[in-house]
């Protein structure tokens, strides 16, 4: 007892000396003294992330995600989620008079009367559609680069469940302002309700309480696009990231770089710094087509009216997947069900379809595991050459979807080149049938000829564009060896994942980069520094030589002048 006293005592002096002197030191410590968490914070600002541009598109999904938030609760203070009819009276004249929803006329007052409406309107438009391309590009390159396999699986699961929340919070924002344009996609999607055997009719009814269109859609898709689907995608994207850091990063293989390894930059402070940067650089293209890229200009469509439909209608383009499907299925159906139902032909496009193709999507990594049996951790990504199948099945999943795609605009592509729509229609069913077979064949042929030549190089070294006559007359262009040669001359080097340099400004590198810029150090190559070092070690000992004999030479006039002054 005695001797823990003194400790005690002992110990109080040096534990004063420590105190924070500052209001922001002294702050600091009464959270840390409470909630003890400097520790687990210094530990996570040391995680070290890897950093390649293609790691960027995640980011811009985040950072979109956020200007998203910010924007959207500005909104919610102007909107008002009522179907009742009220009659215009705000400054766009052309509707002046005209009876619409409080929903409608709500949107045309923030556009044309709250300062800064219509630019926060159009950047949160903008957003929305960023952060579901951001997605899908960075959900592509996850699948063509192998990251979603062990022990990724469950990140993969909460990257495609993030798409599927995405296009729905897209779908149901879209559908507020209760125009005209957004009133027709409510009705597809009531009849795509509909076309769902036995429950359909119950479905519709619970979603619009009552017949289409009802009086309460539009509260209840607000409640959905500003409560509910929001705190779902931060609660998925919180433990994305959290999976992220528990699990560290992937990243692309390259010398130094092993599976128990992680190279890269710390969060602090230089990748807190770039991200913040770029966080910036993304909410100022954003501002910018919010700007001076108009989108989605209701007061042109005007309030819903259930008896109208605009010509040439086209949904944001999320949705142009779900349209191009429906446009070129058949009409086919089924009459007398269990006796009495009829499933419509639009219910296999737009029910059965999606639910497949996002069936697929979330059981890919499992599918592939257990036909390649391979139950190992990877933490190093894969080039898509070196899976041909994988990347092969992903060219043939985009081609099937890029006919979709521009199948859903398949009137607009007739009128503007003055083609048959029934052309078109039927154009479109062969390319879907067509198309993917053949771009899966194309890249597969093309990933093999890519890993033949990654091999050839390594074994006969690189191109250097010195052509040379043997004495037999005949002209050689010679080849640099990526390392060391048996004794044919061949290469030695085994393909290890990483990339192989292709030209000689490559060669030497290494690790590191030939990079010269304003933002990033000027990095030489080894052989390079190493002959500035050998420069720079020969100027020092002539100017150190220099220096002894001015030393030398001053010596003597000193003794010099001493001797004078002696005699």
């Amino acid at each position: 007892m005695t001797a823990t006293r003194e400790r005690e005592t002992a110990s109080e002096p040096r534990s004063r000396r420590n105190q924070p002197r500052t209001l922001l030191g002294k702050t600091g410590e009464w959270f840390e003294e409470r909630l003890k968490v400097a520790r687990p914070t210094r530990h996570y600002l040391n995680k070290v992330f890897p950093d390649h541009w293609s790691f960027m598109m995640g980011e811009i999904a985040l950072y979109s995600f956020v200007v998203l938030l910010l924007t959207g609760t500005f909104l919610t203070f102007f909107f008002d989620a009522a179907m009742g009819e009220v009659r215009y009276n705000g400054s766009y004249q052309p509707l002046q008079g005209v009876e619409m929803s409080q929903a409608y006329a709500s949107t045309l007052h923030i556009s044309f009367d709250v300062r800064g409406g219509l630019v926060i309107r159009q950047i949160h438009h903008w957003a929305a559609l960023m952060f579901i391309a951001a997605m899908l590009i960075h959900m592509g390159r996850i699948f063509f680069t192998g990251a979603f396999r062990k022990p990724r699986e469950l990140n993969w699961i909460i990257g495609v469940s993030l798409i599927v929340l995405g296009v729905i919070e897209g779908f149901a924002g879209y559908s507020l302002p209760d125009d005209l344009l957004s009133g027709t996609g409510l009705r597809i999607a009531d009849a795509i309700m509909l076309s769902i055997p036995i429950i359909g009719s119950w479905v519709s009814f619970a979603v619009f309480d009552g017949e289409f269109p009802g009086t309460a859609i539009v509260g209840r898709l607000y409640i959905a696009h500003v409560l509910l689907i929001p705190a779902i995608l931060v609660a998925l994207i919180t433990v994305h990231l959290a999976l992220i850091v528990r699990q560290k990063h992937t990243q692309f293989p390259a010398a130094g770089r092993t599976e128990s390894s992680v190279s890269g930059e710390r969060v602090y402070p230089i990748y807190a710094a770039k991200a913040g940067g770029f966080f910036f650089i993304v909410f100022g293209v954003l501002a910018g087509l919010g700007g001076f890229a108009q989108i989605n200009p209701i007061w042109l469509f005007g309030p819903y009216n259930p008896a109208q439909v605009s010509s040439g209608s086209q949904p944001d383009w999320y949705m142009a997947m779900l349209d191009g499907s429906t446009r070129l299925f058949p009409s086919w159906e089924i009459h007398g069900l269990f006796g009495r139902y009829t499933v419509p032909a639009v219910f296999w496009p737009t029910v059965v379809l999606p639910t497949i193709l996002i069936g697929l999507a979330l059981a890919y990594p499992f599918i592939e595991a257990r036909l390649t049996k391979d139950r190992a951790k990877h933490h190093l990504l894969q080039r898509p050459r070196d899976v041909p199948v994988r990347t092969s099945l992903g060219a043939m999943a985009l081609t099937f979807c890029i006919v979709l795609f521009i199948s859903g605009g398949n009137d607009l592509v007739a009128a503007a080149f003055d083609i048959s729509l029934n052309a078109m229609t039927w154009g479109g069913r062969v390319a879907l049938i067509i198309l993917p077979p053949l771009a899966y064949v194309l890249t597969y042929r093309i990933c093999l000829g890519l890993q033949r030549h990654d091999r050839e190089v390594l074994e006969h070294g690189v191109e250097t564009g010195i052509i040379r006559r043997l004495p037999t007359g005949e002209f050689i262009e010679v080849h640099q060896p990526l390392g060391p040669v048996d004794d044919h001359g061949h290469g030695e080097l085994n393909y290890a994942g990483a990339s192989v340099p292709k030209r000689m400004n490559q060669l030497g590198t290494g690790a590191l980069r030939h990079a010269r810029g304003f933002f990033r150090p000027v990095v030489e190559k080894p052989e390079i520094a190493e002959k500035l070092a050998e420069v720079e070690e020969s100027e020092e000992a002539s100017d150190a030589a220099e220096r002894r004999d001015k030393i030398a030479v001053e010596l003597e006039e000193v003794e010099a002048e001493r001797r004078q002054l002696t005699d």
